[in-house]
């Protein structure tokens, strides 16, 4: 488990713009009697939650070019922190990655490179990268601090005044469900933290329940943001005394998510955004009551498939 002393010191160093982000309650969302409790990460300048992390992570560091691979939300956090200090970006992503991730990288000032055919090839030359030049490298879901910063939004949640009787999580690296998962331990230990991933990228879910690190030949998922097949073994580590359950969900399942968010609360969300509330609707373990949480992750949708997923947004005003 992480430090939650540490999480607390994440708070007050992290760029105020990825802080105290929109939380409402929302009984609409064909959840029954449960309340959910909405934590919407998708109004900041990257629309998701990676700059939180992205922030600590740099917080007292020298300002020099630093490497990472992304499917495009971690490497838009990482830009953004790093031109705030006068540092370079290099950031390696999948030649298939979401094309408005790649120019929003860009227009962060990142030095986008692509390479291989998914996150964890393109995260192989990313490595490779980084020796050859003498360059520092950061992993999301390696380093600490990344997934410190993405705790604090579990400080956030604890302001809710009522009980929380579960949390859902988007699962890619794991970064996120562990600073959240760090934080409720051990400040409301009866909540109960779900992990979500994909069902066509299930290797978090299934190295937590095997207890060994699981890759998976393909990572074969629209949600880019949580589509990987080679676990991060730090990761696990934190994994297995933060995690109550894990459920996976389908593209489909995350699309009807995402169209519930829309239809109902007005907001866009990518593939992986919308799937926590996907698991909170999948989960046949879900409390029958009681409020939860569901963090909606990210808004950067794939240009190319917005107006097929969300076909109300593509006339409206929303972004």
């Amino acid at each position: 488990m992480l430090s939650p002393r540490r999480i607390d010191l994440a708070r007050d160093a992290i760029d105020p713009v990825f802080l105290d982000s929109p939380q409402r309650v929302s009984r609409g969302l064909g959840l029954g009697a449960v309340t959910v409790l909405l934590k919407i990460e998708t109004e900041n300048p990257i629309g998701s939650f990676k700059g939180r992390g992205a922030s600590w992570w740099l917080h007292g560091r020298t300002p020099e070019p630093v490497v990472c691979a992304s499917a495009g939300n971690f490497g838009q956090g990482l830009a953004y922190a790093a031109k705030r200090r006068g540092a370079v970006a290099e950031v390696f992503a999948a030649e298939t990655a979401n094309p408005s991730k790649l120019a929003a990288m860009e227009s962060l000032g990142a030095r986008v490179h692509l390479h291989g055919r998914d996150f964890d090839e393109a995260k192989a030359r990313a490595v490779e990268y980084a020796a050859e030049h003498g360059l520092g490298y950061v992993e999301d879901g390696d380093a600490d601090e990344i997934a410190e910063g993405a705790g604090t939004i579990a400080l956030e949640l604890l302001r809710y005044p009522g009980r929380l009787v579960a949390v859902y999580v988007p699962v890619g690296n794991g970064a996120l469900i562990n600073g959240v998962g760090s934080i409720l331990r051990a400040r409301s230990p009866a909540t109960r933290v779900i992990g979500v991933c994909a069902g066509g990228a299930p290797c978090m879910e299934r190295s937590w329940r095997s207890g060994v690190a699981t890759s998976t030949e393909l990572a074969d998922t629209i949600a880019d943001g949580i589509a990987t097949r080679v676990p991060v073994p730090r990761a696990l580590e934190h994994l297995v005394g933060v995690v109550d359950d894990m459920v996976l969900v389908s593209d489909d399942q995350m699309i009807e998510a995402m169209r519930r968010l829309w239809r109902v609360e007005g907001i866009v969300a990518e593939p992986a955004g919308a799937a926590s509330l996907a698991g909170a609707l999948a989960d046949p373990a879900r409390p029958p009551c009681g409020t939860v949480a569901v963090i909606i992750s990210g808004s950067n949708l794939d240009p190319r498939r917005r107006s097929e997923w969300l076909p109300d947004v593509a006339g409206s005003s929303q972004p």
